[in-house]
This record gives C-alpha cells, structure tokens and sequence, in this order.
C-alpha cells in the first residue's frame, strides 16, 4: 500500500465467487471478477482467508497456517489439462442453491475428483519440475502438513489429540513408520497444494495485470486440530501430553453475556521470542508471497489477549495476560521492512492497544455500522478518522447494512437517517458507501453485499454461533456484464478521489 494513496476496494470471498461446482474457485469467474473490478475502478480486492476449512466451515479455523483449501481449485482448469474429464465433475452434486455453498457435498465429492487428477498426474510427478521445485520451496511446512493429513485421514478425520499416544508425541519411529505406510497419501496432498497455489499464482497474476492489489486475511490463531499445533507444539501453551492448557477467546460484553470460546490453543510467546518470532516471520512472509496486502485478525492480542482454561464451556472465567507487545511489531518490520500489513484492531481498545497500533505503522479498522451508536459518542464516526486507516460499512461478522437499517435498535437507526441525510433503508446503504468513500481513510472497503442491497440472507457470519455460516454466495447474474453497477462504483469512487 502506498503511504499517500487514497484508494477503494470490495470485500468479497472466494468462496462467494459464481461457480456451477459449488464453490467459488480460482478459475474463469475470478478472473471475471477481477474484470469487474477493473471497470469499477477499484485498486483492492479483500478476501477471506484461503486455509482448508475444518470443523464449521470457518476460515479462520484451518487444518495449516500456510495450505491453500482444495475445495478452491477449479475443476474445468483440471479438464484443460487432461487431469478430469467433463463427465466426471457433472456427475457429481453440488449443490441445490447457487447462492450457497452445500459443504456437506464438498466433503463427499470434491476428494473424488481430485484423487482422479491425482492418479492421472502420478506417473509424471518423479520428473514434474515445476512439482519438485515447489515441494522443495515450501518442504518447511508441506512436508509436514501432508504427513498431517494422511495421517488424519487414516485416523477417520478425527483431530491429532485424539490419536495414540507415539504419534501424538510425534515419536521418531512413529513418524517413519507412518511416513513409509503413508508415502502415497502424503504425495497426493502435495499434489493437490501444488495445484492450488498454481492456481492461485494465476489468479494473483491477472489480478496485477488489472492493476488491483489483493488483500488476504490472516487469522492470528490457528486451530488446535491443526499441522502446525502438532509439529510445532513447543510454540504453543500445550502441557507434556501435548493436550492445550489455556485457549483463546473474549470476555463477555453486552452481545456475548458468556463471552466467545474459540478454543484456539494460546501462543507460548516466550519460547517465540528465544527464536527471534522465526515462524511468525515465515507465516507473514508466506502470506505476503500470497496476497499483496495481509490483514492480521485481532491484531489487539498482541497487546493483551484474553486467556481461558482449556475444557471450560464458556469465556466467563478468562483473564487478561499480556502478549510480546512492541518486541514483536519490532521483529515483524525488521525482518520484512516492505511489508504492507493492516492491524484488525476492532473490539476493546485499550489505551495500550492504540499505543502499540501507532507505534506499529500500520493501518487500523473503522466500520460505520459501528458508528451510530445514539447513547454514546463513537470513534467510528467519519469526522473522528485519522488518515491511516481502512474503512468498511460492514465486515464478514456483520450483517449486511440493509438488514442493519431495519433490524439494528430504532434510536440508532434513527441515529444514522439523520447523520446520513436519508430517509428509507436502502438510500441508507448508499449513504454509508458514500461516507465511506469520503472520509479520509486511505483505503474504503466495500462489502459486495452491500454494493448490491443484499438483506440479512447474505450476511456471511453471525459470531459466537455455529451452522448457516459461511455459505452466501454471489448470484451468478449479479455482475455478469452488469457495466451499470461498475460505472456506479467507478463514479462514486472518481468523485471521492479514489479511482483506480
């Protein structure tokens, strides 16, 4: 990100990107999509992040820190390469509803077809040089996220914790008797995360060639069921039997009386800190390689994060512990000086918090619909932004601001119709772009929800809740050759100063 540009984006998921296979992919529609971009004049286009999704489909809950999800390469791309056959994909299901994803069926089918690809592709992959020199690239974590997931997969898929004692321990003759038994198995996942970041790569490409940079989104958390808890166990508060002793989460607040359980296992940040944050600097560095901008979730529990005994049903008895603080933003920009980073700061802020986002550089968060709040004064009001900060109407854990102008509390929406000068609901969307793109933020982020007028039925996630989440998908027609809507949005951004 340039230091004095004054740019706009749209949030949109690749997941939530067009496809006839269930799930938006890195294929033709995303290149369409990033056509769209380029006519609407935008700079950004913000995604969700890209990891395997585990347990309730949430992308911030991943089986690696640093594998690309399987369910995103694109099919009719394997059939131009003679890896599938046309019939074969059209045989399966997908999914009833364009505009959700039916992950069920995902799980059930999307292995078949890759498996197929696998078996064509075997043959050749002694002598793949584009193969063997991405294995060799990235062997730092594939190689231990495919022994990972072979092994998951002969365990029934169920989490590491659960597996015997050897191998949970990662026992040196454990390790090499299911490396030699899982040879083939772990070859197959290197396959497929050779095809994906190849994909991707493409993707990233034409993007650049339309001059739009791609921001990514990386969660500060890893799951606890995940390659990287289990090969790297002493970087994360885990007692002798490897089994979690506190896990993440928030306190309760006047949305959540239990507060949020995420049960991500916390970082032992001492021990991160002998080794100079070298996997932090490896896991920002991949996902720089990846996305031109990161976005690193709940930036504040860098600061402080809230700490909750591990087997505890709620948040209630948590506490506040202090996280490695300026020594790690320190590490971060030492190592990677260029690197263009926004800080989720959302949430409770403390005093400390803002001192170590300023001391840090990096942008922090605004969201408007946080702005209207009528009992108290809000710094997410436009007139209060510094310049160096990202401003959304809405994130992916808000609902759209259709649904927000008719479903939020009548003093605020009140609140709201009267700041923006509107009267009905969907003028009231229009308003909140248009507040957006004014204020002097650098950066203005859409949600495409929200472009479109979506209701409450495309609101992407509802936190603390489980089921329902993460399936909305753009409507196939939504922006197909639709150049109303993108000279809307060029023009909107022209007369702001932010077009492309």
């Amino acid at each position: 990100m340039q230091e004095n540009e004054r740019a706009a984006g749209i949030l949109l998921a690749v997941s939530s990107l067009p496809s006839p296979y269930g799930i938006g992919s890195f294929g033709k529609t995303a290149k369409d999509w990033i056509d769209f971009l380029a006519q609407a004049g935008q700079t950004y286009w913000q995604i969700l992040p890209l990891g395997i999704t585990s347990w309730g489909d949430s992308p911030y809950m991943s089986f690696s820190a640093f594998a690309l999800h399987p369910y995103y390469i694109d099919l009719d791309l394997l059939c131009e390469q003679g890896l599938l056959e046309k019939k074969e994909i059209t045989a399966k299901e997908w999914g009833q509803r364009p505009d959700r994803t039916d992950y069920a069926l995902l799980y059930r089918n999307r292995e078949i077809m890759l498996n197929s690809a696998f078996l064509r592709a075997r043959g050749s992959l002694e002598t793949h040089k584009a193969f063997i020199d991405f294995c060799e690239k990235n062997d730092f974590w594939l190689k231990e996220f495919c022994r990972f997931m072979a092994i998951k997969k002969m365990h029934g898929d169920t989490s590491w914790l659960t597996w015997e004692r050897d191998i949970r321990l990662r026992d040196t003759t454990a390790l090499e008797r299911y490396e030699k038994d899982l040879a083939e198995r772990m070859r197959y996942h290197a396959f497929v995360q050779f095809l994906a970041f190849s994909q991707w790569k493409d993707i990233k490409s034409y993007a650049a060639g339309k001059a739009v940079s791609i921001i990514g989104d990386m969660p500060i958390y890893v799951a606890a069921d995940s390659a990287d808890v289990w090969a790297n166990g002493e970087l994360f508060q885990l007692d002798d039997e490897r089994t979690p002793v506190r896990v993440a989460g928030c306190p309760p607040d006047a949305f959540t009386p239990k507060g949020q359980l995420w049960g991500n296992p916390l970082y032992n940040w001492e021990k991160a800190a002998e080794t100079g944050f070298a996997w932090w600097i490896s896991r920002i560095k991949e996902n720089l390689a990846l996305y031109d901008v990161v976005r690193i979730d709940h930036f504040r529990g860098f600061e402080s994060y809230y700490s909750i005994p591990y087997g505890a049903s709620d948040a209630l008895y948590g506490e506040w512990v202090r996280g490695p603080g300026l020594s790690f933003v320190n590490a971060i920009n030492n190592a990677l000086p260029s690197a263009a980073i926004i800080a989720e700061d959302l949430g409770y802020l403390t005093p400390e918090v803002r001192a170590l986002l300023v001391a840090s550089g990096y942008p922090g968060m605004k969201v408007l619909q946080f702005a209207f709040d009528a009992r108290e004064d809000s710094d997410y009001m436009p007139y209060t932004y510094p310049r160096n900060c990202i401003v959304y109407t809405g994130t992916h854990d808000n609902t759209t601001t259709l649904d927000w102008f008719t479903s939020a509390r009548r003093e605020d929406v009140a609140y709201a119709k009267d700041f923006l000068g509107v009267e009905h609901p969907v003028d009231g969307v229009w308003g909140c772009i248009r507040a957006a793109l004014s204020s002097v933020a650098r950066l203005a982020v859409i949600p495409m929800q929200d472009y479109l007028c979506l209701g409450g039925d495309a609101r992407m996630n509802t936190p603390s809740t489980s089921g329902g989440n993460w399936q909305w998908r753009m409507p196939p027609d939504a922006v197909n050759g639709d150049s109303a809507l993108a000279l809307k949005i060029r023009r909107l951004s022209e007369v702001n100063g932010r077009l492309h």
